[in-house]
């Protein structure tokens, strides 16, 4: 018959175990809540979740629910692709802009002209907001579908303007937000559709949305929906620039506030560009600008840093093994008054 551990062993290999799990936990794929979508004008996503996946109220979000389910709805601030790297149109196929190529969320790309939409006033000043559960530092980059548009037929690259008509790097975050000050372009009547990418600058990964806006007073006032809870959204596993790992990079000590720059020109119907680079190159919303740092050094970083992760992780793994050597000790001192 086998012999059973002693007790300084069995503590010891408690300890062990302990500390392998907490080192696991964080050696492995790192993760981090999903980073947004267009708050002000409304996007397509939230807008739906904000319905209730559930029981949504209008046509088109019961619509795209039939179509992909409820899940891409509770994950609003996920339509993303992780290695994007400015190659947006490369990617993203025509029809497919508002679900950036996801199948889950194939249901935002239904052409209908009957989407929820914001009332804006063509040419006037409006500050457009982005809804932010993980902040990044990053360069949004706003398009406005031009005369070739139809609600009622699949969104095409061409169907945007060539420039985009709002570009920030490293905007302000205020209350979970991102502020993007800015002016609605002129002349835009009817039915419309403003589409919204956020290249990160800390990471290949972009961020897509679509909001469906009217110049015809027929839609929602514009900053009346409600605002989602921070942290409501889907988890997912952030890819890192290569070689990066996700390190920070270094914030200057004063930051520069946000910058807005006038769009300049880029082949038709290839949005994306700033200066006369096309879409779907690195340099669209690439790290390569020093003037790219967040207003206030209030972007934070949250990519996988596994590096601080290892320290948390061997702290951990000291804390278990003191604790368990604090209860074999105390343990033979009552064996020793017991004698």
């Amino acid at each position: 018959m086998p012999a059973r551990p002693s007790a300084r062993r069995r503590v010891t290999v408690l300890a062990g175990a302990l500390a392998g799990l907490a080192l696991s936990g964080t050696l492995g794929t790192g993760t981090a809540a999903a980073h947004g979508s267009m708050q002000n004008p409304l996007s397509r996503v939230e807008g739906c979740y904000l319905e209730g996946p559930e029981h949504p109220k209008s046509a088109a979000c019961k619509a795209a629910i039939a179509l992909g389910g409820t899940q891409a709805m509770y994950d609003w601030n996920g339509v993303r692709i992780g290695d994007a790297n400015g190659r947006h149109q490369q990617l993203i196929p025509d029809g497919k802009l508002c679900s950036a190529n996801s199948p889950g969320f194939a249901g935002l790309d239904l052409p209908r002209a009957d989407w929820p939409a914001t009332s804006l006033k063509a040419g006037s000043d409006f500050t457009f907001r982005y809804r932010a559960t993980a902040p990044h530092r990053g360069t949004f980059r706003l398009y406005v579908t031009n005369g070739t548009y139809n609600p009622s037929e699949p969104l095409k690259w061409s169907n945007l303007q060539s420039t985009p008509f709002l570009t920030v790097t490293d905007p302000k975050l205020v209350d979970g937000q991102y502020v993007l000050p800015g002016k609605v372009p002129a002349g835009l009547k009817g039915r419309q559709l403003i589409y919204a990418i956020w290249q990160r600058s800390d990471s290949p990964e972009a961020f897509y949305s679509c909001s469906d806006v009217v110049f015809d007073g027929s839609g929602a006032a514009p900053g009346t929906a409600a605002v989602p809870t921070a942290g409501s959204g889907v988890q997912h596993t952030h890819e890192a620039a290569p070689g990066s790992a996700g390190a920070p990079a270094a914030v200057p000590a004063a930051a520069p506030a946000a910058a807005t720059a006038s769009p300049a020109t880029s082949p038709a119907g290839a949005p994306g560009g700033t200066g006369n680079t096309a879409p779907g190159t690195p340099a669209d919303g690439a790290a390569s600008s020093p003037a790219a740092v967040p207003a206030g050094a209030q972007l934070a970083q949250t990519g996988t840093d596994r590096s601080t992760g290892l320290i948390a992780a061997v702290g951990t793994a000291f804390v278990l093994s003191g604790t368990a050597m604090a209860v074999l000790r105390r343990r033979n001192r009552r064996r020793a008054h017991a004698r």
